[in-house]
């Protein structure tokens, strides 16, 4: 018998979050489209995803607005974006417990060119959370990179937010 997608006995926003982000594939989708990627070919090849399920996951997170489809390419909502401290959150939850191969991206503040903390604020100046479009994206030390489009366009500091060029 199948999981059901949904917490319908739950009352709960986390339940409810969970049924727009929470299945397998759509926080990498979110987390590619924070890096530029916003064609669906770009999505299909640099997450090795299954076509189906790639379409299944855009059009639910095109549905509840975290993503919109402007004409050939989807771009992070205001709510889509939003969601940075989340998948930042979560990417150094994984670093720090199952980073054997160490850091597989590192987040740097534009303006000052310090890595940010994991908190998603910068130590050098200070304040509050850095916006990601205020960040760049850089490979880390111990990444294994991929040979597709998209991971050869990432090989160099990439301004967050900004379509990669593939």
């Amino acid at each position: 018998m199948a999981l059901g997608k949904d917490y319908t006995g739950q009352d709960c926003t986390l339940a409810r979050a969970l049924e727009v982000v929470g299945e397998r594939w759509t926080l990498l989708i979110v987390r590619d489209a924070f890096y530029g990627v916003r064609r669906f070919s770009d999505f299909l090849v640099h997450l090795d995803i299954p076509r189906a399920v790639l379409s299944a996951r855009l059009s639910t997170l095109v549905e509840n607005g975290v993503l919109a489809k402007e004409g050939h390419e989807y771009v992070l909502t205001e709510a889509g974006v939003s969601l940075w401290p989340v998948v930042h959150g979560l990417a150094r939850w994984g670093e720090q417990n199952f980073g054997e191969n160490g850091v597989c991206r590192l987040f740097v503040h534009v303006a000052c060119g310090t890595r940010i903390d994991p908190d998603g604020t910068c130590p050098s100046c200070g304040g509050g959370p850095i916006r990601p479009a205020d960040l760049e994206t850089h490979p880390g030390p111990k990444s294994r990179l991929r040979d597709d489009a998209v991971t050869r366009a990432l090989r160099t500091a990439h301004r967050m937010l900004t379509p990669v060029e593939t």
